[in-house]
């Protein structure tokens, strides 16, 4: 079966499929036409139903239909992730008057910021582009995912919120859910999602096992930081929850979304677990 595979062009996606790509695991179920763009790019495809299995932000499963979450190959933080910056010490107070660039609507980073302040007023920006845009005064504020994360600081950046920090002390210790990846009911039978997750699961292992050569795969997608940035980075975002999410992975991101209700920010969000 041809099977239509969705996923970023990030390191720790690739760190992921490395085992895949390398070759070095197999399957004799599917033909893999791997499609690979940037995380609200995805969602917005998942949402026309154009993927067989997709990462999406888990922010965005809440406008999903005919998708189940797998339990393999979700990014969570433990006690971090996105991070709001600014050229000047803000309060929160001054963050709900600013223009804040966010990395799209449907990202589980623009949902938590959601969570904390509220509405606010937002730009939507490439996230690889949102330190150069504060720097350059075209917002006031900027919402970091990825590589920004620990890099920030060498622009002399401040850190103005910690949406990990805030998320593991209003949960007591949840794990912060950002992306998960989803599998299409409507193409593929059981058995085949079945298949697909365990062979996810043995590249995700093959990885880690064979930690320098996947790092070293990964750098190719590592937008031209180091490579002690790139190995800090999927070790922050390949852990044991993504080689299974397990029960405090499926807590959380039930919290996020009965939080999301609550606020009056989602409706009536169904979660199908595989």
């Amino acid at each position: 079966m041809e099977l239509k595979l969705g996923h970023t062009p990030d390191a720790d996606d690739a760190f992921m499929f490395y085992g895949i790509n390398s070759g070095k695991i197999q399957t004799p179920h599917f033909t893999i036409t791997q499609i690979i763009e940037d995380i609200e790019s995805l969602n917005r495809r998942m949402l026309k139903h154009e993927l067989d299995v997709t990462a999406i932000s888990a922010h965005a499963y809440a406008y999903s239909k005919n998708y189940v979450v797998l339990h393999t190959g979700a990014s969570f933080g433990i006690k971090y992730g996105p991070i709001v910056i600014s050229k000047n010490r803000l309060s929160l107070q001054d963050l709900r008057k600013c223009t804040i660039a966010i990395p799209g609507k449907m990202t589980s980073a623009n949902l938590l910021l959601n969570l904390v302040l509220g509405r606010f007023k937002s730009e939507e920006i490439p996230f690889h582009q949102i330190p150069d845009a504060v720097l350059s005064n075209r917002v006031e504020a900027g919402l970091i995912i990825h590589e920004s994360q620990i890099t920030y600081r060498d622009s002399q950046l401040f850190n103005i919120l910690d949406l990990g920090l805030w998320w593991d002390k209003i949960t007591n210790g949840l794990p912060v859910p950002l992306g998960i990846n989803v599998a299409s009911k409507k193409a593929l039978t059981s058995d085949q999602i079945t298949q697909f997750d365990s062979l996810f699961k043995r590249s995700i292992l093959y990885g880690l096992d064979n930690i320098d050569a996947a790092v070293e795969y990964a750098m190719r997608y590592g937008r031209g930081h180091p490579k002690q940035v790139i190995s800090k980075f999927i070790k922050m975002y390949v852990n044991n929850l993504t080689i299974d999410m397990g029960e405090s992975g499926v807590k959380a991101l039930k919290k996020i979304f009965t939080m999301a209700e609550e606020k009056g920010i989602l409706s009536n969000v169904v979660l199908n677990f595989y």
